[in-house]
């Protein structure tokens, strides 16, 4: 049984030090989440590592009970959901008119290679990914883990409890769907 659901199942017991012991591991988890995400995100962004997994962890930890995760994935699948929600509220924050989200972006870049994904991207990323769900939940989640979580295919495929060969079909499944639905937009 690995840590963290020796730990859950102690806080299910009633064991206020497993809930000490928790709760920096929970935020480890998602400081490595950030950071993975945050990492093919442009430069400059006003959102940085520290502020998404502040802001994800307020979202997870919510009020004053620890919320009841079942186990690793259940946990996985609630902090990709709250950074995705998080950076998608960002991306319309600085669409909004009322930060010049109208205005044409022109950013200095040091380094040639591809810039990251535009705000416009973003959404249009979560609109997609928001009917693929509809259409194939599963994989919907995959992408999830995958696009706002920083999982590689193999993490995704531990989380998830897949086997690396589904994984990967499932990956490129979900790649092949959402770009007919994007266009030529690139998907990691």
């Amino acid at each position: 049984m690995s840590e963290f659901t020796h730990l859950l199942n102690a806080i299910e017991a009633g064991d206020p030090q497993a809930a000490a012991q928790f709760l920096p591991l929970v935020y480890d988890e998602l400081r490595k989440l950030a950071a993975q995400k945050l990492a093919h995100e442009k430069p400059g962004q006003t959102l940085d590592a520290t502020a998404l997994v502040h802001e994800a962890y307020l979202r997870l930890a919510g009020g004053s009970d620890l919320p009841r995760w079942k186990d690793r994935i259940h946990f996985y699948s609630a902090a990709a959901e709250a950074m995705r929600r998080i950076l998608i509220d960002n991306a319309r924050k600085k669409k909004s008119e009322k930060r010049g989200g109208q205005q044409l972006r022109v950013e200095y870049h040091d380094n040639i290679e591809a810039p990251a994904k535009s705000t416009d991207d973003l959404l249009a990323v979560d609109e997609a990914l928001s009917q693929f769900a509809e259409h194939d939940a599963e994989s919907a989640q995959f992408v999830k883990l995958r696009f706002y979580a920083g999982l590689s295919v193999e993490e995704a495929a531990d989380v998830m409890g897949l086997a690396r060969a589904t994984a990967y079909r499932t990956w490129t499944y979900a790649k092949a769907w959402l770009r007919t639905k994007l266009g030529d937009a690139e998907l990691q």
